[in-house]
């Protein structure tokens, strides 16, 4: 049988971190004097962090202020590395996959000891075949590199990989590389957003995908 490819976003897709991000932004926008609603910021989680800062504040802010508010930002949420809260059943759900021979590989913007404390959460490190992180590419999400990095890494034609994310900019970057797209509702996004951006099924969470998972584009 061809190899088969899973490739999984972490944030909000794995790991119950969107609203922690988005705390944890909020609070660095603070710090540097800007007020932004939290919904803003929201609907920016998953993009590159400068891509992010441009999108809520706009591209007529201080870019010399980038590099301090994201500096910020990864401080803040570097405190909740120890408790980064894994969504129900996504390790069984990477293992079930596993087990049923597809390759898994994680394709986060993510890296280093964030890395390490989403992958700890996960809790299913015998599963995963490999990591695309955002070290290993150009441009994040929503451009296709992280998704096309991941396939190459499982050695997986795009005609035989499905890409499951939770936001709209994961969508985008799935439909790009010429993946199949899955989405999952419990990072916030609303379900009419990811259909929009490419989504071909939509399930509640990974629990929800593995109890259907007969009858997904996983199958």
């Amino acid at each position: 049988m061809e190899a088969r490819a899973a490739v999984f976003d972490v944030d909000g897709t794995l790991v119950d971190t969107n609203h922690l991000h988005v705390t944890a932004w909020w609070e660095a926008f603070r710090q540097a004097g800007h007020r932004v609603p939290m919904h803003a910021v929201h609907r920016a989680v998953g993009l590159p962090s400068t891509d992010l800062i441009a999108r809520v504040l706009g591209e007529d802010r201080d870019e010399d202020r980038d590099d301090e508010i994201s500096a910020a930002h990864k401080a803040l949420y570097g405190q909740y590395f120890d408790r980064l809260p894994a969504l129900d059943d996504a390790g069984r759900l990477l293992k079930r996959l596993a087990g049923d021979g597809w390759r898994v590989v994680l394709a986060t913007s993510a890296s280093g000891p964030e890395l390490s404390a989403l992958r700890r959460a996960i809790d299913a490190d015998d599963a995963i075949t490999a990591t695309a992180s955002a070290e290993d590419v150009t441009r994040g999400k929503p451009a296709p590199e992280p998704v096309e990095q991941a396939l190459e890494l499982a050695g997986v034609p795009a005609e035989r990989a499905v890409f499951v994310g939770d936001t709209v900019w994961d969508m985008r970057a799935g439909s790009r590389a010429g993946v199949r797209c899955v989405a999952v509702l419990c990072g916030g996004i609303p379900r009419a957003d990811l259909t929009e951006a490419g989504a071909d099924a939509v399930y509640d969470d990974p629990a929800d995908l593995l109890g259907n998972l007969a009858g997904s584009p996983l199958a």
